[in-house]
């Protein structure tokens, strides 16, 4: 695990909060700034390889001999090459697929059984919305993880505190939410994941578990930095495209259609809306109205998600 100093003991900081009826993730009064988080030591360069790192040169291995032993053009092997180089590129798009490493689009057996769906909210914190996805989540008795950006957190400490008190648990969502996310090396990667896991663990008490990438898109050089950091990559089952689309029924129709127990469901609490009120605060009481009609209901992420991520690897599932 990564190392950080706490400066009591956790446990028993837990067992008092909840012995005073408060939640265990909420911070209390006593809690001081985080110790520095230390990230494990980088592993040796093979040993980070993902899937798709391995497929990728035994592909272009195959590609060079075949160019060597003259079954393949020097212009036949180039294209081959350019080919292989799109498919990795390609596989940024593909949110819910392990060949860029350890990544969980669906809760675990015993999470489902109990007839829970994760509800997972992207890109806040923010004041003109978090609050009032708060307060619908509390009129209908559900809980949501919330994967916030470091910089906004940083603006808005008072929210961080208030999700965590009303029972709902905060992960990281990197620290700028940069668009060239996915194309940042290795030590940029590694420096923001960090310095948002940083704030969100000095403002809330408790240091993130789980990472989502901005947009959901994953560069290869991705899974290291999570090691390093001991998170863990959560994408999603389906998602509302609430950012895009501005009819809230429409959004529910996306995120239920085929909808089964177990499922991630992705939202918004980000004030991204072209004109009028942020559509997520109309779509989401019709989404927790039709699950408790399917007679399901909605969670937190929970933890062992991690056991969860290193499962066999299944078939990619692209954006959707």
């Amino acid at each position: 695990m990564v190392t950080e100093t706490a400066p009591c003991d956790a446990g028993s900081a837990l067992d008092s909060r909840a012995a005073h009826g408060q939640h265990p993730s909420a911070p209390s009064q006593d809690d001081d700034m985080s110790s520095p988080i230390i990230p494990l030591p980088a592993s040796r360069p093979l040993q980070h390889l993902v899937a798709a790192h391995r497929i990728f040169l035994a592909l272009q291995s195959a590609n060079w001999g075949a160019v060597a032993l003259g079954l393949l053009s020097w212009r036949e092997g180039g294209i081959v090459l350019i080919l292989n180089l799109l498919a990795m590129i390609g596989l940024v798009l593909c949110p819910r697929c392990r060949l860029l490493g350890p990544n969980v689009a669906q809760l675990p057996a015993e999470a489902a059984a109990t007839g829970a769906v994760a509800l997972t909210f992207d890109d806040g914190p923010d004041p003109a919305v978090t609050p009032h996805v708060l307060d619908i989540l509390d009129r209908y008795g559900a809980r949501a993880s919330f994967f916030c950006v470091g910089e906004r957190a940083l603006r808005h400490p008072e929210l961080i505190h208030e999700i965590l008190r009303r029972g709902h648990t905060i992960e990281n969502h990197s620290h700028r939410h940069a668009a060239g996310f996915a194309g940042f090396g290795a030590a940029a990667l590694l420096a923001d994941i960090l310095a948002a896991q940083q704030a969100l663990s000095d403002i809330g008490g408790r240091a993130p578990r789980y990472f989502r990438a901005p947009m959901g898109f994953r560069s290869p050089l991705l899974a290291e930095a999570l090691r390093r950091l001991d998170l863990t990559h959560v994408a999603w089952t389906r998602r509302g495209y609430d950012r895009l689309l501005r009819d809230p029924r429409r959004i529910v129709r996306r995120l239920t259609r085929n909808l089964a127990v177990g499922d991630i469901l992705l939202l918004h609490d980000s004030d991204g809306r072209i004109g009028g009120a942020p559509v997520v605060l109309e779509a989401l009481p019709l989404l927790l109205e039709q699950l408790a009609a399917q007679g399901l209901h909605a969670i937190a992420l929970p933890d062992g998600l991690a056991e969860a991520a290193a499962e066999p690897i299944q078939q990619p599932h692209w954006h959707r």
